[in-house]
């Protein structure tokens, strides 16, 4: 038996390879599918079943297409529909793969039809769990995702503390728990950064397995603090229930290399927005004018779903040498497929073309004290809630203005106005910087370092409170 987690750091997912005497079983794969098929052909083994925990909200799972290369059976728990070829299993039914056997406990409550697999070896063992977002390492999924449905969230957290106590919590201790993600993701509130525990020290460490607790108290402490879900993540779901086009096909469209001339002919005549990736560092000092920067090295795919709102808005690239084809790729995982080609020879090229280029001012946190002692400046804090409530720079004239919300808190600020802005390091406010500046608020201030390097100046912040306190 071969159990291999591959672990995607940017979506915080979980997909897994499981093996067993040449027979092959994938649980929620990636979009790109090909990955799998190679390791099953260097392991001489058969991909059999594609087995999924849920239809997922915050990437675009690879069922589909893995289904169609392999014919391996696409394997939902109870009360999915969808509108392609699955098999929808019942609670507790067990399917072979090899010498091991895999049991669906069917664990409502993330979403109807959430389901664990539990895996049984050769002897017969409870050996693992793969609990999607039933059972993360120091959380649980939230329970605000059912699609078209008429239930509650407080609806939903009761079917999942029903879930968890008569599903998960008899299992034995030394069940290892596989979760589908880790920190990092916006599935949960308190996600542990280890991707593989036991289940024993769940039960003693995560608040949601605590004995005795009673079902409205689980309903009260599962439902606080959960911030509302990127906009993207409906419509992500609904594409792994409904289907979506093959990936290779929009690899191939998307790792285009357009000359200048071209990239800007197909941005005018389609209406295209131009997506800088590069670092923050490059982007400031030279990008084309009324393109959007969310960098690849840093959260690039929930940003870009969280801040994009039209999943089928044409996308031009601006990429880092080398980069087309994983920004193509990782834009896809979330559902974001109608990429028109790469700037070819990148921002250089659109130089050397003799075409226009625009900045964004940034200044180091000494030059941005002088000013905020010496001057009356607004300020921009476009950290998350938590991170402001915990601790942010003091002043009046400081407004916290959220990334995550910037579309729809725009009109809470003047084009006329100057603004500094700031995150935590720097990526998040230049993101919000280009969309500003996208939109006609052209008096922009980007303060470089963010606030680690206002917390290390002269500038007074408020006292520190500990996040989980709030």
């Amino acid at each position: 038996m071969k159990i291999e987690q591959i672990y995607t750091g940017c979506l915080a997912q979980g997909a897994y390879y499981i093996e067993s005497n040449g027979e092959v079983a994938i649980i929620d794969p990636l979009r790109e599918t090909q990955q799998y098929v190679d390791k099953a052909e260097k392991e001489h083994a058969k991909i059999k079943y594609i087995f999924e925990t849920h239809f997922h909200a915050d990437f675009v799972s690879g069922h589909i297409d893995l289904a169609k290369k392999t014919g391996a059976d696409i394997v939902f728990g109870p009360n999915a529909e969808t509108k392609y070829k699955a098999y929808i299993a019942k609670d507790n039914e067990t399917f072979k793969l090899g010498t091991i056997t895999i049991k669906v406990l069917h664990t409502p409550g993330h979403t109807l039809e959430s389901s664990t697999f539990l895996l049984i070896d050769e002897n017969g063992k409870d050996h693992a769990i793969f609990s999607g977002d039933t059972l993360f390492l120091g959380d649980v999924g939230r329970p605000d995702l059912a699609i078209k449905s008429d239930l509650t969230k407080e609806d939903l957290a009761g079917m999942l503390f029903d879930s968890l106590c008569n599903k998960i919590m008899p299992l034995s201790d030394d069940v290892i728990v596989y979760p589908a993600h880790g920190a990092g993701s916006a599935c949960g509130k308190n996600l542990s950064k280890e991707t593989v525990g036991v289940l024993g020290e769940q039960k003693k460490t995560n608040y949601a397995l605590r004995a005795n607790m009673t079902r409205e108290e689980f309903i009260k402490e599962v439902l606080t603090g959960i911030a509302p879900p990127p906009q993207y993540f409906a419509k992500n779901a609904m594409m792994n229930k409904s289907g979506y086009d093959n990936f290779e096909t929009i690899l191939k469209k998307g790792d285009t290399p357009l000359s200048p001339e071209a990239f800007e002919a197909l941005a005018n005549s389609h209406d295209a927005l131009v997506l800088d990736v590069r670092r923050e560092q490059d982007f400031v000092k030279g990008h084309i004018p009324n393109s959007i920067f969310i960098g690849i090295h840093g959260g690039f795919a929930p940003w870009v779903g969280a801040l994009i709102t039209d999943l089928k808005q044409p996308i031009l690239l601006v990429t880092p040498e080398g980069k087309a084809q994983e920004t193509v790729t990782r834009l896809s995982r979330v559902g974001y497929d109608n990429t028109l080609g790469y700037l070819e020879g990148g921002i250089e090229s659109w130089i050397a073309a003799g075409k226009d280029t625009e900045t964004i001012d940034s200044i180091p946190v000494d030059e941005f004290s002088k000013r905020y002692n010496s001057e009356n400046i607004e300020v921009l804090d476009v950290r998350k809630d938590g991170e402001y409530n915990s601790e942010h720079l003091e002043g009046d004239n400081v407004k916290h203005f959220a990334l995550d919300y910037i579309n729809q808190n725009m009109n809470n600020i003047d084009k006329n106005k100057t603004y500094y802005l700031h995150c935590a390091g720097g990526y998040r406010s230049v993101i919000a910087a280009s969309i500003l500046k996208a939109r006609g608020f052209n008096n922009l201030i980007d303060i470089a370092g963010g606030f680690g390097a206002i917390k290390n100046s002269d500038l007074p912040t408020t006292d520190f409170v500990c996040p989980s306190t709030l």
